[in-house]
Formats: C-alpha cells, sequence, structure tokens
C-alpha cells in the first residue's frame, strides 16, 4: 500500500490502450498543482504507457504497484 494520499481516484480496470491513458488525462485536468491522482488499470501494457505519458507531460509518477493482476499508480499533478 502506498503513502500516497490521493485527492481522485480513478478506475481504468478492464480498459486497453490507448483508454486508460486519455482517461488519466482528463482526470489529471481537473486537479490543481501537487495534487495526487490514483489510477488503478488491468492492462500491462499501461506501465510503459504511464512512464511515457508522465516523462512527456511533466506529471510525476510518485508510484506504482502491482497487487495480483491490477496495477496502481499514483501521479503528481505538475
Amino acid at each position: 500500500m502506498s503513502d500516497a494520499k490521493p485527492d481522485l481516484e480513478l478506475d481504468c480496470r478492464g480498459m486497453n490502450c490507448p483508454l486508460p491513458i486519455l482517461k488519466t488525462k482528463k482526470a489529471i485536468d481537473t486537479l490543481k498543482t501537487g495534487q495526487i491522482l490514483k489510477m488503478i488499470a488491468t492492462d500491462p501494457g499501461s506501465i510503459n504507457d504511464m512512464n511515457a505519458w508522465t516523462n512527456s507531460t511533466g506529471n510525476a509518477l510518485v508510484e506504482s504497484e502491482q497487487s495480483g493482476k491490477e496495477f496502481v499508480f499514483y501521479i503528481r499533478k505538475k
């Protein structure tokens, strides 16, 4: 479990690329600078996708973890 306290949680379970990234961008846009989004996905490709997306957008991937077949990402808005 993460120590990061999310301000918003986004459930992307069962979605495949590019939906988790598109929904993550839309959710991040609703947050204020410094707030944290918790995104849960089941698509294994989301690991590479989230790393690439946060690097290209400047948002920070604070933490990521895998729990069974679920991938959880904590992203801080820039």
